[in-house]
């Protein structure tokens, strides 16, 4: 499920990004993605691609990995971002919910750290 007012964009130093054509209240889940669940071993291969910056890892235990579809793989990183995703490892989903009001014609972002306010550096900041 993605909701109909958002679009994919060209977004200033960060290649595509998505955004919101409406405004969205806080607490809003604005879509359910399915994922593609692959064992963790497959990631040493997927990191030699150009998917390594779109795998997620996965499980309780983080013992697999997972390739999001749906406009998941397309939400940039904020240290202070306006969403934040879920993963639901019963039903194989990612659900990304804004945690503020967010104006239209605004991108979304995500805190690639999974807690939407988590100001640990992420790998391409650390380089």
């Amino acid at each position: 499920m993605i909701n109909p007012y958002l679009f994919i964009a060209t977004t200033a130093n960060k290649g595509r990004g998505v955004f919101t054509k409406n405004r969205i209240p806080a607490h809003t889940i604005i879509e359910v993605a399915p994922v593609i669940v692959m064992a963790h071993t497959d990631k040493e291969q997927l990191n030699k691609t150009l998917l390594h910056d779109y795998i997620f890892d996965w499980g309780a235990n983080e013992l697999q990995c997972c390739m999001a579809l749906g406009y998941v793989p397309i939400y940039n990183h904020s240290y202070a971002s306006n969403c934040e995703y879920e993963m639901d490892y019963n039903t194989q989903t990612i659900s990304i919910t804004t945690v503020t009001a967010i104006a239209a014609n605004r991108e979304l972002t995500i805190n690639y750290n999974g807690n939407w306010n988590d100001a640990t550096l992420v790998w391409f900041d650390v380089q």
